[in-house]
């Protein structure tokens, strides 16, 4: 049975880190109402626009946290997060567009909360997803490119048996294992390194889970699902395995 790792040697960079997880299993991603989906990004820019309370964008605690971050760890030159990238389009005037639901939800959301949220094909899976540093060499074709650009020797990364899903913790995913139309069995993930936020964390994935009528439309298995704090990840990583379906991962006490 795949299973979702998350290795001793993120914990070691990361200790604070929280990372929210929902599987949604027999799921129809495919596209009915567009509309719908670009009034839920409309609404999230303007909840993206208060975490920017500071002119200059890099200033604002929501950037710095992250740019501190990936300062931890060998990256790609010029890689930022993910929810960077999403705010920066906002704080210029632009408009998210519209890719797929599972898409078009977790970016509203992460919009909304100023939080990286992401997800990807569990089908798609080569044996267990881990969230781990690199060996440098893994696999890595991403959008636009037939070239694989593998990741750095102890970048963060999620990768398979296959190769990388996505390079410098969230910043780009492979094209391999993204989330479409024909997806069936989605693992959506939610990342923060803030522990002052913990408590955005959780309110994050109750939003993803259950709160919204558009994931309620499409995600027919996700309802009261319970959120546990898994506090002996360290201890016994192999923890998550796809049939669980909402949980928080934080590093134990060895």
């Amino acid at each position: 049975m795949k299973k979702f790792i998350i290795e001793k040697d993120f914990w070691d960079v990361f200790p604070e880190a929280r990372i929210g997880i929902i599987v949604c299993n027999n799921i129809d991603n495919t596209v009915k109402g567009e509309d719908d989906y670009l009034q839920l990004l409309m609404d999230a820019e303007p909840h993206a626009l208060s975490h920017l309370p500071n002119d200059d964008f890099t200033s604002n605690a929501v950037i710095k946290v992250w740019r501190e971050a990936f300062s931890k760890f060998k990256t790609k030159k010029g890689a930022r997060s993910s929810i960077e990238a999403l705010l920066k389009r906002v704080h210029k005037g632009n408009h998210i567009g519209t890719i797929n639901p599972l898409v078009d939800i977790y970016n509203s959301i992460s919009l909304k909360y100023a939080l990286p949220c992401g997800g990807e094909d569990i089908n798609k899976f080569v044996g267990d997803l881990k969230l781990t540093k690199a060996v440098g060499g893994e696999d890595f074709i991403t959008y636009g490119s037939d070239t694989s650009e593998p990741p750095y020797e102890g970048e963060i990364v999620y990768k398979d048996d296959f190769g990388a899903v996505c390079r410098c913790w969230n910043w780009r995913e492979a094209v391999r294992t993204c989330l479409n139309e024909e997806t069936t069995n989605a693992f959506m993930i939610l990342e923060c390194c803030d522990p002052t936020r913990e408590e955005t964390l959780n309110e994050a994935l109750n939003e993803l889970s259950k709160e919204y009528p558009e994931v309620k439309m499409i995600i027919n298995n996700v309802d009261e699902y319970p959120k546990r704090l898994l506090e002996d990840v360290i201890r016994n990583p192999e923890i998550l395995d796809f049939t669980l379906n909402c949980v928080v991962f934080c590093a134990g006490e060895l």
